[in-house]
């Protein structure tokens, strides 16, 4: 019998990426439900190539234009999930969409899934206790799909913290690892988005240029793993081939090598210990070659500001959700060009020190209203120090 899919976030890079492994194993999979925002084109192809039972699309004018379009198809298609019913659980739900907006549909796929694969950032860092509460109680297998926390995950399995002396999270350091310091207030949107190992989308990218996302990837280790914050340390790793690294304290050190393709991440989460599969046919490579070439460099803080900013984040409380929703709002507006991408720090970093963040960081498990409260507040904040011309 087909396992039934769900992929929330279905026309971003982990989305369509996973739908080109079920492609490949279309023999195995039944694609029963897609949910995307505002891609048309893209949405409209899915629909054709895979069929789907439903399709949830965020953004109400191409909803309205997706709906009118099928209007005499079976599929039924819906503007948001509230009005989505469903009977039966799905074998794999992919929780890919972008931001806070994840949260509350992976909290209701949680309910309705045999096993999540998860690669949202903001639904762990925000509501992780939520997920972990929901899976237990409705037996739901949840899988992390970033190449570093699927690397943690596969390094220390049956591991304790006390057995593990350091984690190392990767970071290519991204586009502007070698550019001079002085013609950062020249950098443009284009530039941060270019990144030099991996696609991905904008919001992402600008995140890796900045090394945001590795900030981001402690805080959501933290969550995910059973480790205390200070065991994890960023270190600029430019070939993108090692995605963790952990030292134990019995002496041993392993880490994890694969290519820069998600592609491997995504099909051993699919698949598991399943290795008959088409997506674990790869060309083969001189491996040892690319070992001679491996580069580990410390963080220079000064040309990566941000990482200085984990010292906040000591414990498990509600700060890293401000974090995350002043992050998300800075990068929406220098994407807009109404922001330089060096102010992205100083905007961040006067956030954490304004006088009423410890009112909203102090919550340890906030429900989802007081997330979206938390959330709120951040972007709100954010917003105000953006009007006053803050550089």
């Amino acid at each position: 019998m087909k396992k039934k899919i769900a992929i929330l976030g279905s026309t971003g890079s982990i989305g369509t990426t996973s739908l080109n492994i079920f492609k490949k194993n279309k023999n195995k999979f039944d694609i029963i439900l897609l949910a995307a925002n505002r891609n048309y084109s893209l949405i409209c192809k899915q629909i054709k190539v895979f069929k789907p039972k439903y399709y949830i699309i965020s953004d109400e004018l191409v909803f309205k234009k997706v709906k009118k379009k099928y209007k005499n198809n079976k599929i039924k298609i819906y503007n948001n999930f509230s009005n989505l019913s469903l009977k039966k659980k799905f074998d794999i739900t992919i929780s890919s969409i972008v931001g806070i907006a994840g949260l509350s549909p992976t909290i209701k796929f949680v309910k309705y899934s045999k096993k999540i694969l998860l690669a949202n950032k903001e639904t762990i860092i925000c509501g992780w206790h939520l997920i972990k509460n929901l899976s237990k109680s409705h037996k739901t297998k949840i899988i992390p799909v970033d190449s570093e926390h699927f690397s943690i995950d596969q390094l220390t399995r049956n591991y304790k913290d006390t057995d593990i002396e350091k984690i190392y999270l990767t970071a290519s350091g991204g586009p502007f690892l070698y550019k001079p310091l002085k013609s950062f207030k020249s950098i443009k949107p284009s530039d941060a988005i270019k990144h030099p190992k991996w696609k991905m989308g904008k919001k992402i990218s600008i995140d890796s240029s900045n090394l945001m996302n590795k900030v981001l990837e402690i805080i959501e280790a933290y969550r995910l793993f059973p480790f205390k914050i200070d065991k994890y340390e960023i270190i600029i790793h430019p070939q993108s081939l090692v995605h963790a690294i952990v030292h134990f304290k019995n002496g041993q050190t392993r880490f994890l090598y694969h290519e820069t393709d998600m592609k491997i991440p995504i099909s051993n989460a699919i698949f598991e210990n399943d290795f008959d599969n088409k997506n674990f046919i790869y060309p083969k490579k001189d491996i040892l070659k690319k070992f001679e070439n491996l580069q580990f460099i410390k963080v220079d803080k000064k040309r990566f500001p941000i990482v200085t900013l984990l010292k906040k984040f000591s414990n498990n409380n509600s700060g890293p959700i401000i974090l995350n929703a002043s992050n998300e709002t800075l990068v929406s507006k220098f994407i807009e060009g109404k922001i330089s991408f060096k102010s992205i720090f100083f905007y961040l970093r006067s956030v954490l020190r304004h006088k009423h963040f410890k009112k909203y960081a102090i919550k340890r498990s906030p429900n989802i209203d007081e997330i979206y409260e938390i959330d709120n507040w951040a972007r709100t904040k954010t917003l105000e120090l953006i009007r006053r011309k803050f550089t």
